[in-house]
């Protein structure tokens, strides 16, 4: 008897051992993870600056900073901060200064504000560009537009430059109209969809490929790939911890809300700023919840769950400061992605602005039309949103479009 019991915890512990270790080996490893085996070649005896900010973390729980610093043979000399900043804490908007790290010593600068592109003096120390960043998939989300500065920075001095993949964590779909290049802007950079369907690296590829910046024959780009990764995967199946990547995402539910919600900007109605729930509530004073869910209803919307809700925005230093409605109790939405395969963020905003229009006419404004312009990518959503376009005209307009992207994206696929 007591060999039996002795044979069954030996099973049981070997059975768990190989179960953690299948786990292990199924987890997603980002570029980062695999910085030791693949591009140490690239960065040993070198003078490295980086691109990066507080979701630039591996497996085990160590900064791109700090792994760096350790390195004998690296010489970690400057830190690139984009948009909210190196440790992530400045809300959307908000410039920043420059400074030293207090951990490696290190030079930061800010590149969000009046310098967005490095400039030649604060490349005089650096020898090779790494970029770790973990990107949410939209086209308007600032970091992507920040690495194609810095790619162009690289071509400009001669300076390689690394891109560390990460999980796109919206997959490989694709969503919403191509960015027609005379609204380019910081918000907008290339003509990609709204929500775009690749991984930084991927992307990289891309602006390298199609020329989309300038001298881009002389950029030496290379991206180190992840393993156990596929454009199939949703952010849950990467086994990695998620690090909301700006003040007002912390969470995944407002990844998967935010192509759709970020519209909200351009208009007088809440976003939800002002609360811990940015995206996923939605409001406004003038609005009866109800009869907003009612008229959303009318639609097919797959993938989520609407819920009546009231809130009240207020400042939240670093989130943000004089938010729509600030102080008031307002009626509204409260979103919850239940099916990340069924669930098509952009056509859901589209629902909420047309239906916004048709129920409150003098209340519900487009109050930044250039704003919204930006966002969406050109100047056709107003326009058919005013003449009283249907959602299905609207997401028709740009099917085709979408179609060619699709063969683009196909080109520059790193994981299949």
């Amino acid at each position: 008897m007591k060999s039996k019991i002795i044979f069954f915890i030996l099973f049981s512990l070997t059975a768990l051992n190989s179960s953690c270790e299948s786990h292990k080996s199924s987890q997603t490893l980002t570029g980062l993870d695999l910085i030791n085996k693949e591009a140490m070649e690239l960065i040993s005896g070198r003078k490295v600056g980086i691109v990066t900010n507080h979701t630039a973390f591996n497996a085990e729980g160590k900064h791109l900073s700090d792994i760096l610093y350790e390195m004998e043979d690296v010489m970690l000399t400057t830190i690139f901060a984009p948009e909210h900043g190196f440790r992530g804490e400045a809300e959307a908007g908000e410039h920043l200064s420059d400074d030293i790290d207090p951990v490696t010593g290190a030079k930061i600068y800010s590149i969000y504000g009046s310098t967005r592109k490095p400039t030649k003096e604060m490349l005089e120390n650096v020898e090779v560009l790494i970029f770790d960043i973990q990107d949410v998939g939209a086209r308007f989300y600032t970091y992507i537009s920040t690495m194609g500065y810095i790619m162009e920075a690289g071509a400009e001095n001669g300076i390689p430059v690394i891109i560390l993949d990460r999980p796109n964590p919206l997959g490989g779909k694709v969503e919403g109209p191509i960015l027609d290049m005379k609204w380019s802007s910081f918000v907008g950079m290339y003509p990609i969809p709204l929500r775009h369907g690749l991984t930084v690296g991927e992307l990289a590829q891309m602006i390298k490929g199609e020329g989309w910046v300038n001298n881009t024959e002389s950029l030496d780009l290379t991206v180190i790939k992840m393993k156990n990764w596929d454009p199939n995967m949703y952010w849950k199946a990467t086994g990695l911890e998620w690090i909301g990547p700006s003040p007002n995402i912390s969470n995944l539910n407002q990844v998967a809300v935010y192509p759709g919600m970020c519209l909200f900007e351009a208009t007088n109605f809440s976003d939800g700023r002002g609360t811990d729930h940015a995206f996923e509530w939605v409001g406004a004073g003038f609005v009866q919840s109800n009869e907003l869910i009612q008229a959303i209803n009318q639609y097919d919307v797959k993938g989520l769950t609407i819920q009546s809700h009231e809130y009240m925005p207020v400042d939240i230093p670093g989130k943000a400061m004089n938010p729509k409605f600030k102080d008031q109790m307002i009626h509204g939405l409260a979103l919850t992605v239940t099916d990340w395969d069924e669930f098509e963020s952009v056509r859901f905003g589209v629902i909420c602005l047309k239906v916004l229009l048709d129920l409150y006419p003098d209340d519900f404004l487009i109050s930044r039309e250039r704003w919204l312009n930006q966002l969406w990518g050109n100047e056709t959503l107003g326009e058919m949103l005013l003449q009283n376009a249907s959602v299905d005209e609207i997401i028709a307009s740009y099917q085709d479009d979408l179609n060619e992207y699709r063969l683009l994206k196909n080109k520059y696929a790193l994981y299949k």
